[in-house]
């Protein structure tokens, strides 16, 4: 085992430091001692330093428990900033995001059935705008896109819908803007931002998040970290095949799968076909859906039955009692849900369904850009100025 070097032990405290202040709306230098075990010396230094980099102000003062009452501190939220990257089915979403996760500024551009060299030009034009308009340089940039992601190497392996096959997104994105980037699955995106933005969660959280929109995937955290899987693609769940039999082809070349009978896509497609309606919106069929209209809420509780389905095999096979349910579907509403919750409680183990707690999720829309920018801010080396870029940040 090699010994950490001062330097080293210097950063890991100060990380520490930072942590436990943006883990709190306000705390004094005591509590950050006790909760660190680290001495008030040690404390107040890395204060002093955080208060000289503008990420930390004094803000108050506490409650005295005998003595001095204590002087408390505060995350700066606007101290720095972040540019996150949703690159959804119709439209791009870009945003400017604070340290607390807060919209500063959000772009939204329609796709247009743009792909390839034509997408990417999309993705330049927001990131432009975005960047000129953040009044201090980001910290790094972070973008979730749909397909199957190498995030290690910045790379989009395959993503039908872009027409991007090895595409080196995370390096084409560094080239131009000089800054470091973070390239995500738009499910594990989402996964990733519930964790750092959602309430509730602890630093040894897990849970999964159920992306369901045009496609379906996941995104998984073990432990407070994300679970990539080996090759990167854990959590795609959308080419689990549920329709053994008879099922409808998919983009994927399989029969069945559950993108082909739960996602916004496969509602809208049979909707049409059986009443030939041109250009039919989601909105529309959750209107239909609401009234009561037989083919749509026949179409939305079958969706509903097998995405259960397969998240009955999740929690079989993970254990993770927290199910986060987002994307374009979620707008089907409680009855969705509860099809859902029906179906898991149905087809799981009986200790394992009743442990299962399904909700949706807490950032709406914007889950994936805010989840793009996550991974860059759980990089705290990345928020100091006498700090370069380590040599080992890649993509992610």
């Amino acid at each position: 085992m090699i010994k950490a070097t001062r330097l080293q032990t210097k950063f890991h405290n100060r990380n520490l430091v930072l942590h436990t202040i943006i883990q709190t709306e306000s705390i004094s230098r005591a509590e950050i001692a006790r909760v660190t075990s680290l001495t008030k010396t040690t404390v107040s230094d890395i204060v002093a330093d955080l208060i000289a980099e503008g990420l930390v102000a004094e803000t108050g003062i506490g409650e005295s428990l005998g003595g001095k009452s204590p002087i408390l501190l505060s995350l700066l939220p606007n101290a720095r900033n972040l540019v996150g990257l949703n690159l959804a089915q119709n439209q791009f979403q870009g945003v400017i995001v604070n340290l607390r996760g807060q919209v500063q500024k959000r772009i939204d551009l329609p796709v247009n059935g743009a792909d390839g060299e034509q997408a990417m030009d999309r993705v330049y034009t927001i990131l432009d705008e975005l960047i000129a308009a953040s009044g201090q340089p980001p910290v790094g940039i972070g973008v979730g896109t749909p397909g199957l992601v190498n995030s290690r190497a910045g790379v989009v392996v395959n993503a039908v819908n872009l027409d991007w096959h090895d595409f080196p997104l995370g390096q084409l994105l560094k080239e131009r803007y000089h800054l470091p980037v973070s390239v995500l699955n738009d499910s594990q995106a989402a996964a990733i931002g519930e964790y750092t933005y959602g309430k509730g969660h602890t630093p040894e959280s897990s849970l999964v998040v159920i992306n369901a929109h045009h496609g379906i995937g996941s995104g998984i955290v073990l432990n407070g970290r994300l679970y990539q899987g080996d090759g990167g693609g854990a959590g795609e769940i959308g080419h689990v095949v549920v329709v053994p039999e008879g099922g409808r082809l998919c983009r994927c070349g399989n029969r069945g799968c559950l993108e082909t009978v739960s996602s916004a896509q496969a509602i809208l497609q049979r909707m049409h076909e059986h009443t030939s309606a041109p250009g039919l919106t989601l909105d529309e069929v959750r209107r239909a859906y609401v009234q009561g209209d037989p083919l749509a809420q026949r179409l939305v509780t079958e969706s509903a039955y097998y995405l259960g389905l397969a998240i009955s095999a999740l929690v079989g096979i993970l254990n993770i009692r927290e199910i986060v349910l987002s994307g374009d579907m979620t707008c089907f509403g409680d009855a969705w849900l509860d099809t859902i919750h029906t179906t898991l409680h149905r087809t799981a183990l009986t200790h394992s369904a009743q442990e299962t707690h399904l909700a949706f999720g807490q950032l709406g829309g914007d889950a994936v850009a805010l989840g793009s920018t996550a991974v860059l801010a759980h990089h705290y080396s990345l928020l100091f100025s006498e700090q370069p870029v380590p040599a080992d940040f890649t993509y992610l």
